[in-house]
């Protein structure tokens, strides 16, 4: 995982260059990414943030992850219900989710550069966020099958 310091600085970076007003409930949400395990859902950092800042909108906490997936320092990663984000490992890398728990792991694999170059040359496409999800079954659910 990248430190959690160097990350927060690198996030505040991105919107400050972006003149992106920086309230304390984003520089929160912002702080609450560095320090993330895993990848929460935009939910679970609106529930997280509420705690400190009651008035904090669901509106700020999705128009702060968009503009930071714009600027390509977050993943969206689209489940039915609600998006999950990883933003410590903003460059494209393959995930697992669990289609029975949801559970997401990062894929340890580098995607192929030669290939996406191959596909934007067939398809006519420039493709700006390459990212692959594989569907399947974790360790927990496939035991319990």
């Amino acid at each position: 995982m990248t430190d959690p310091g160097f990350r927060f600085d690198q996030l505040i970076a991105a919107l400050k260059e972006s003149d992106f007003r920086l309230t304390p409930q984003r520089v929160e949400l912002v702080r609450l990414i560095a320090v993330s395990e895993g990848h929460p859902s935009a939910n679970q950092f609106y529930e997280q943030i509420k705690q400190k800042f009651p008035t904090i909108s669901r509106a700020t906490v999705y128009k702060t992850l968009a503009l930071l997936k714009e600027l390509n320092q977050v993943l969206e990663i689209d489940l039915r219900e609600d998006s999950h984000y990883d933003g410590n490992r903003p460059q494209p890398h393959p995930h697992l989710i669990c289609v029975k728990c949801n559970r997401i792991a990062d894929g340890d694999l580098p995607l192929d550069q030669e290939s996406i170059q191959r596909l934007e040359k067939v398809s006519g496409y420039i493709i700006l966020r390459p990212q692959i999800s594989f569907y399947g079954l974790c360790p927990d659910c496939k035991e319990e099958r």
